[in-house]
């Protein structure tokens, strides 16, 4: 018999999070942008965010086609936001999406899907760091932050990663400097936030990669979400996407169609006083077209 640690009940306490469809301390719901649709949705038993073929729109949002895909576009919006934060004075950024293609492994709560889920996080990390340093020796310099919390396995796989240094919040506390950018990875304490918060109010870029455990106070409103991509299901399946892929707005897709169906900016969509998008809306947009598709299949 496995016993867990208390890292990874922790890990699969947020992943179980991520499939949530509703956030507990939403703000009043503001209309988006609609656009309309008109085909049908295919059923499928098995939740995957990756089978949904060709998945271009004519927007900047986009449902990604693979794990390589959705890699290419958040390391895109990391590097934008680096560049120009939505508040210069803050420049703390996010980047959230599940990190196991197959989504009934995130709330299955073993110990091999949490393993899983590292190792992804981990090879996205390595995508970043390569992708934020990009020009050898012109290149910001990029510090990985790991939380007092993280596994030695964590620590141990992280130090594999070229082109970077490694703090651990166990030993010390980083220092902005000038030409550097601090990603913290999967960080998951209400220190590893408050450490993020300030380097970023030091001046330094602060990249979270999948933080978890986050609470109200954990990311400031003013902070940049460059890139977010929320499978929203409906009658246990796949039926749209949240996707943010800064400087773009937030957008709702159909998962089959691949069409818009709302759009919202920060003001619109984000929780009060937090970088947490609510997403009630989002999920009846996805829902309307699904039900309107199955009551025209059903008249045709």
């Amino acid at each position: 018999m496995f016993i867990i640690s208390h890292h990874y009940r922790i890990t699969s306490l947020w992943i179980a999070a991520l499939l949530v469809s509703v956030s507990s301390f939403a703000p009043p719901i503001r209309p988006p942008r609609v656009f309309t649709l008109n085909q049908d949705i295919q059923s499928t038993q098995t939740l995957f965010l990756f089978n949904f073929g060709n998945t271009k729109t004519r927007g900047k949002a986009n449902i990604p086609a693979s794990t390589s895909d959705r890699d290419v576009q958040a390391i895109s919006a990391i590097k934008s936001a680096i560049q120009k934060p939505r508040n210069p004075k803050l420049p703390l950024i996010e980047c959230e999406f599940p990190a196991l293609g197959a989504l009934n492994k995130l709330g299955d709560g073993s110990l091999r899907s949490a393993l899983e889920a590292e190792d992804a996080n981990v090879t996205f990390l390595k995508k970043v760091v390569g992708g934020v340093a990009s020009v050898p020796f012109m290149g910001p310099k990029v510090t990985i932050v790991l939380s007092s919390a993280a596994s030695n396995s964590l620590m141990k796989k992280v130090q594999s990663v070229k082109g970077a240094n490694l703090v651990s919040l166990r030993d010390r506390t980083p220092t902005a400097r000038r030409g550097e950018v601090c990603v913290f990875l999967t960080p998951s304490s209400q220190k590893d936030y408050q450490t993020a918060r300030t380097l970023a109010k030091e001046g330094c870029p602060t990249v979270i990669l999948n933080g978890f455990a986050k609470d109200r106070q954990s990311i400031p409103e003013s902070a940049t979400m460059a890139y977010f991509l929320k499978p929203l299901t409906y009658n246990s399946q796949v039926a749209g996407f949240l996707v943010r892929s800064y400087p773009s707005l937030w957008t709702v897709l159909d998962a089959q169609t691949k069409q818009v169906l709302g759009c919202f900016t920060d003001e619109e969509i984000l929780v009060t006083n937090t970088n947490t998008p609510d997403l009630r809306e989002s999920g009846r947009l996805v829902q309307k077209s699904v039900d309107e598709r199955a009551i025209r299949a059903r008249g045709e």
